[in-house]
């Protein structure tokens, strides 16, 4: 099967027709090892979460009480993925699925992701994927501005430890909390954004479960793709 014929074949997993690693440094995490694992798990150690490594962010998350989303949740969704990824997934919260998985973007949004990931030529093993939260809000409501702000050290840390080439912010939420404004979606697309003051380029595209529901919306996003794979490239260069 030649390349053009394969990503035919992406294409129309999304449902639409087509138009005619690097090493990371890990100096900076020696100083976490010296938390005790009561430290990780209650979270009761101070302003260290830019020392913490992978494992330790992770067991840190876990452990996580800062916000009363931990009295519903059945465990935590750190993210998933290769953690020397040069594309980061970001997304707003897990749903009822992942919070059961402890793994974002599962089910049918989740395969749809995989398939758009895939038109470009990304396996879902190639990326990291996270999000705004990380535990489910109840009835999957949109999460609250305190909650956001007690899981964003950990979403910092993360974008820290794995320093992507480019960050794809999927759906509104997620976008607009990255961004920090509240313009529409529609208005975010199609622009370069940097993420905080990393350096690091953002782009904007729906959320695959808004996709479900509109499909006739999945050629935007296919564009987004090619858009943001454009940038990457070139920042490559």
């Amino acid at each position: 099967m030649t390349i053009d014929q394969r990503q035919q074949h992406y294409l129309d997993a999304m449902g639409i027709q087509r138009w005619s690693r690097r090493e990371h440094a890990k100096d900076d995490a020696v100083a976490a090892n010296e938390l005790t694992a009561v430290e990780v798990l209650a979270g009761t150690a101070t302003d260290d979460i830019a020392l913490l490594d992978w494992d330790t962010l992770q067991a840190r998350v876990a452990g996580c009480t800062k916000c009363e989303l931990h009295k519903t949740r059945t465990q935590t969704v750190f993210g998933v993925g290769d953690r020397n990824a040069e594309w980061l997934i970001i997304g707003e919260a897990p749903g009822a699925e992942e919070d059961r998985q402890g793994e974002p973007f599962v089910g049918r949004a989740g395969r749809l992701l995989n398939a758009m990931l895939l038109s470009i030529g990304l396996k879902r093993e190639q990326v990291y994927i996270a999000n705004i939260l990380k535990c489910r809000p109840p009835n999957n409501r949109d999460p609250r501005p305190e909650e956001v702000a007690c899981c964003e050290p950990y979403l910092k840390r993360q974008v820290e430890l794995l320093q992507p080439g480019i960050i794809l912010a999927v759906g509104r939420i997620a976008a607009q909390n990255l961004l920090k404004t509240d313009t529409r979606i529609g208005a975010l697309r199609g622009k370069r954004y940097t993420y905080a003051d990393t350096g690091i380029p953002l782009v904007v595209t729906y959320h695959p479960a808004y996709l479900l529901r509109s499909p006739k919306e999945k050629r935007k996003a296919w564009k987004d793709l090619l858009f943001a794979q454009q940038i990457y490239l070139e920042k490559k260069q």
